[in-house]
């Protein structure tokens, strides 16, 4: 019975964390969007969980370093003004994480967001990792997470994980970190709540 429950658990992980791969952008497509938030440099680590089990969905990383990214393994976020290359989604503006932020609280989940600030050589090999890391299987969004962050000094300790509510544990248990809680209560269809941001993403652009 425990086996058939994990093998369950694993499942409704790769069903959750499995988003198609689009093109892939260029360096120029890169460059052009590239943003950097001001202040200082940080790690939010992102944990989609669903309102009714409370299992974790995805996980994914931003990273503010010399440009401020998402690693999005394996993920389903989409905008046209948002250049992904290899999981890593550029030129994450104000607005465009709120629309990531968004698209993945709805009535069926809610955003965790742990917030670390970490010195600009942290954040950096953090990028590099997520870079360099390649594109994640459908289903292993926290075990990527998890690979990155044990790439960067002081975060040696991340064990690799499937469910991303145990990495969200880790993380959290990690001194510094600061956590809060995103909720929408609008339409449980992921699909639809990324068309909608998306739409609102070229309007503002």
């Amino acid at each position: 019975m425990h086996k058939l429950f994990l093998a369950g658990a694993v499942a409704l992980t790769l069903a959750a964390c499995a988003g198609p791969q689009g093109p892939q952008a260029t360096p120029e497509q890169i460059q052009a969007v590239a943003y950097r938030d001001a202040g200082p440099a940080y790690l939010t680590l992102y944990t989609m969980v669903n309102n009714r089990s409370g299992a974790g969905g995805h996980s994914s990383l931003m990273i503010n370093g010399s440009q401020r990214v998402i690693f999005d393994p394996a993920g389903s976020f989409y905008a046209d003004v948002v250049p992904e290359r290899n999981d890593v989604l550029y030129g994450i503006t104000p607005a465009v994480e709120k629309a990531y932020r968004g698209a993945h609280a709805r009535s069926t989940h809610h955003v965790v967001r742990q917030r670390i600030e970490v010195t600009p050589e942290q954040a950096e090999i953090a990028l590099q990792a997520a870079q360099t890391i390649g594109a994640t299987a459908g289903g292993f969004c926290a075990n990527g997470t998890a690979q990155v962050l044990k790439r960067v000094p002081g975060f040696e300790d991340i064990s690799p994980v499937i469910q991303p509510t145990r990495l969200m544990a880790q993380f959290g248990a990690i001194p510094g970190v600061v956590t809060d809680k995103y909720f929408e209560d609008d339409d449980g269809d992921l699909q639809r709540a990324l068309e909608a941001n998306n739409a609102s993403l070229n309007t503002q652009g």
